[in-house]
């Protein structure tokens, strides 16, 4: 069982950043791929990153393209988000995620889920 905390999020004003951080446990690189998802209130939740086997390759949504990064540590077992530019659309809870298929951007597809953390980007 793959255990997933999230932390960092916070209220930031338009065309700022934050770094969110997703420490895991029982995480094992070899098996697990690890992904970003974020949910804003009434709306369905959407794949932010998906990252490839050991971190090699990284999709990414089409709202956060050239604006987010994410990295995988595997040494720390840990996986962060670098969100620059922020915009208000980007508020939302955000969720970081494991499973055993990698790159992929459908929910379903991941087996373990953290508890999230809130990011709110004021005008």
């Amino acid at each position: 069982q793959v255990a997933l905390v999230e932390s960092g999020g916070g209220s930031v004003q338009a065309g700022g950043s934050l770094r969110l951080s997703c420490e895991a446990s029982n995480y094992d690189y070899k098996k697990h791929c690890m992904a970003w998802f974020r949910q804003a209130p009434g709306k369905e939740r959407e794949a932010v990153a998906g990252v490839g086997f050991r971190g090699s390759s990284t999709n990414y949504g089409d709202s956060v393209k050239g604006r987010f990064t994410a990295s995988l540590d595997i040494a720390k077992n840990s996986l962060t988000l670098q969100m620059d530019n922020l915009k208000p659309e980007d508020t939302a809870v955000y969720y970081c995620a494991a499973g055993y298929v990698c790159l992929s951007m459908r929910a379903p597809e991941y087996k373990f889920w953290g508890q999230g953390t809130q990011v709110t980007v004021s005008s």
